[in-house]
């Protein structure tokens, strides 16, 4: 098999962490934010893909933005994004900016330090938080805020999975530099329970992924399209729920996720609170240079 669509793990938009393209964004805009989501989802099964090696996972990343950009014709997800696109005037950049993300996640198997991780998560989380915006027409003066969540959003996720990444691909996200600081090393994370040290090493990443999330908690408020605020604020709420879980429990030995019931009622009480936030005063936002 060698077409990208070939090696999709299954996973769709409703096994993720936080809501994508839910009932709170408007009808018009849904449709592109999920053939974006279906082609990142293509792209991120290619380069977790444990059957094929690092060169065939670039390669096949590479046909992929081939097919986005025009000059290919053999991943379905690329030309329907690729359409979605041009309809709407809006640039594949994001969609790009991702692929350089998956390209090192073939490649790049430790991470050293948090600056480090940080510099990964402006090509596989930021640009997804970028796009959303671009697709509304929000002003990206916002662009910092979104950011600083989908970071978050992003090294959550490389906690919750750090055991698997570990053991199935040989890729830890959990920078070196904490480990050693915890007095522990990336084989701590091949144990069927997090040792003492390791322990304290994730949660204290988590802390400084809630830091994260506190940066852009102005977001919700700050973007004009008010449905689009409701849903950045749930999905704030959720990431700030996980990384709440992360600090206490151990990822190795449980699944440490939201389950159907604490995410009907959390996003319930998101919303609640979003919608009350939006009726005070706004933070006010400049218009950035090109806008």
């Amino acid at each position: 098999m060698t077409n990208a669509h070939d090696w999709r793990s299954g996973k769709t938009h409703r096994d993720e962490n936080f809501p994508v393209a839910s009932r709170l964004i408007q009808a018009r805009h849904r449709a592109l934010i999920l053939a974006f989501y279906e082609f990142v989802r293509v792209a991120d099964d290619i380069a977790d893909h444990a059957a094929l090696t690092a060169q065939q996972r670039v390669e096949m990343l590479d046909r992929l933005e081939a097919d986005l950009l025009g000059s290919g014709d053999g991943n379905p997800q690329a030309m329907a994004l690729r359409r979605a696109l041009a309809e709407r005037g809006l640039s594949p950049r994001h969609a790009q900016d991702l692929l350089k993300a998956f390209r090192l996640d073939a490649t790049k198997l430790r991470y050293a330090d948090w600056d480090d991780l940080i510099a990964y998560c402006a090509y596989s989380a930021m640009p997804v938080g970028r796009f959303v915006l671009d697709v509304h027409g929000e002003s990206r003066s916002t662009w910092p805020a979104s950011d600083a969540i989908c970071a978050a959003l992003q090294i959550n996720k490389h906690l919750q999975d750090c055991g698997n990444d570990y053991r199935d691909l040989n890729r830890v996200y959990v920078p070196l530099d904490a480990l050693a600081a915890a007095g522990t090393n990336v084989e701590a994370l091949g144990a069927v329970q997090a040792s003492p040290e390791l322990r304290r090493c994730l949660a204290g990443l988590a802390t400084r992924t809630k830091a994260l999330l506190h940066e852009g908690d102005a977001l919700s408020v700050m973007v004009e399209d008010w449905r689009l605020g409701l849903e950045i604020s749930v999905i704030q709420t959720f990431a700030d729920r996980i990384a709440s879980m992360l600090e206490a429990r151990d990822p190795l030995s449980a699944r440490v996720h939201l389950g159907k019931g604490e995410m009907a009622s959390t996003a319930l009480i998101a919303i609640v609170k979003a919608s009350l936030r939006r009726l005070g005063p706004r933070p006010a936002v400049a218009a950035q240079p090109g806008e």
